[in-house]
């Protein structure tokens, strides 16, 4: 006899300081990628980080928007007998919000990725492949993902599908050599590249461009290197960071998947502007599961319920105490002035920093902090279309075949890496604003320090701001994969047969 089962689911610095009132909203969700209890139970839906920069596209000179959307974090490199992948009954999306939106926190515009997963072979135990992978989507690549952007624009009222695409293999080894090094298997995977052309095949074959409007857009949906880096574990174990050890990348040797999408400038309303960016994720209200050996699968029905969404690095997980973290997750951005504006006005983090790392002194503002909550509330992450395109990361700025940009700081503008402005006065009346996070977020931006260092300055008077800086709170200082700096920008996926994550393993 079936029996049926059914599941409900509810589902910074200084005048740039300024900037950080009117650009950064949420330096506070430390991205361990665990920021509600909730949603850890759910990685395929659970929303990791969220990128977005101003660029220029290397084929043409147009600014972009490039946005990214993680999600799935601490995928062990490799698998078997199962796959790592998007979840075809989840609605991914990137949100954008423009003119009074922002300030709402409403979205104007929505991108929203959705998955397809087919099989070529089912009479088989090698689920994800065959043999080695000459081509993505070849004879050898038994499990498929394709997928469809659709764009929702409120301010027409349509929904554009804007193209289709395919998803690369994950990064397994023997059966995935051109994601590595030598084109081999048996070694780590290739660092980040300078130019298109340079990347590994299986990535430049799943790079598609997508028409809309006027204008073309690019997407990336794939397996790639977790590109946070913190000492997390430290954070969270009472703030005792490894003094005289060697530094600990929490998210070290660890993969996860990308949705990235270039969205043109154009199609927003143009570059003298600042727009808000920030992502979701949602499931179907019921699931039906059935038992038996006439079972199916599970039939999941209803209207799609929000179970996650992401801004800004490390609020979420940093400054929302743990009984609102899983209702963040269900709302939107329009609620955050009332429901969590509170915890960026007092935050416990400042006052966990003056007591552990202090001594009890009263070095970070701990109540009325206005210029936090300018910058986090609402939940958007904040870029000013008007600058000049961001300076990325690659290796580092002695890594010869793919050097930092010139002017390149972690530590955004409190490393000296400004941009100017042209439609917001930004720190000292000038127009000075963060060259990364919090205006945008960039691969390489050390969130972690950048959040400590807007918690512990105090920017309530932008044309006076005081400034305390740690620089380095973790020792961690760099990534331990190289970037690309050119689309999707996330660095390669590490090789599940040879990579850092296994201690001592790893081998060049």
């Amino acid at each position: 006899m079936k029996r049926k089962t059914i599941l409900q689911r509810t589902s910074l610095a200084g005048a740039a300081l300024l900037a950080l009132a009117v650009l950064m909203p949420a330096p506070t969700r430390a991205s361990s990628h665990m920021d509600a209890p909730l949603i850890t139970l759910d990685p395929a839906a659970n929303t990791a980080d969220v990128y977005a920069f101003l660029h220029e596209r290397e084929s043409d000179g147009k600014k972009v928007l490039a946005t990214s959307l993680t999600v799935y974090p601490f995928e062990e490199p490799g698998e078997g007998p199962n796959n790592f992948r998007f979840d075809d009954n989840v609605l991914y999306q990137i949100h954008v919000a423009l003119g009074d939106d922002l300030a709402a926190g409403r979205a104007t515009v929505s991108y929203q990725f959705r998955f397809t997963t087919s099989y070529k072979n089912e009479d088989t135990i090698l689920q994800a492949f065959l043999g080695v992978i000459e081509n993505v989507d070849g004879r050898n690549q038994n499990l498929t993902q394709t997928y469809t952007v659709t764009q929702v624009d409120r301010r027409s009222n349509t929904r554009t599908v804007l193209g289709k695409g395919i998803v690369p293999p994950n990064n397994q080894g023997i059966a995935t050599p051109l994601y590595n090094r030598g084109d081999n298997g048996e070694n780590r995977a290739k660092p980040g590249v300078s130019s298109f052309e340079e990347l590994d095949k299986y990535t430049k074959q799943s790079v598609v461009r997508l028409t809309g409007g006027n204008a073309t857009y690019r997407s990336f949906a794939g397996q790639r290197e977790d590109g946070f880096y913190a000492d997390i574990q430290a954070v969270f174990d009472l703030l005792q960071f490894r003094k005289d050890k060697p530094p600990f990348d929490s998210q070290a040797g660890f993969n996860l998947h990308e949705m990235a999408l270039e969205i043109p400038v154009s199609e927003l309303g143009g570059d003298q502007q600042v727009i808000g960016v920030y992502a979701t994720t949602s499931r179907r209200t019921t699931r039906v599961l059935t038992s038996g050996p006439d079972s199916v699968d599970p039939q999941n029905t209803g209207n799609f319920v929000q179970v996650a969404r992401q801004g800004n690095p490390l609020f979420n997980e940093g400054l929302v105490a743990l009984k609102d973290k899983d209702l963040y997750n269900r709302t939107q951005p329009v609620v955050d002035s009332k429901l969590f504006a509170k915890y960026a006005s007092s935050p416990e983090l400042a006052k966990l920093i003056n007591k552990i790392i202090f001594g009890g002194q009263n070095v970070a503002p701990e109540n009325n902090r206005t210029d936090l909550v300018a910058i986090f509330i609402p939940d958007l992450i904040k870029v000013d279309l008007s600058t000049d395109e961001a300076r990325l990361a690659g290796g580092g700025p002695n890594y010869a075949p793919n050097p930092d940009d010139p002017g390149f700081s972690r530590l955004s503008i409190f490393g000296g890496d400004t941009l100017k402005s042209t439609v917001q006065a930004g720190f000292f009346n000038n127009g000075t604003v963060p060259g990364g996070w919090p205006n945008g977020r960039r691969f390489g931006d050390d969130v972690l320090d950048i959040a400590v260092d807007a918690i512990l300055s105090d920017l309530r008077d932008p044309a006076n701001p005081k400034i305390t800086t740690v620089n380095n709170l973790d020792g961690v200082t760099r990534n331990d994969q190289v970037y690309s700096k050119v689309f999707p920008y996330a660095a390669t996926p590490h090789n599940g047969r040879n990579h850092e994550h296994h201690h001592g393993r790893a081998q060049e």
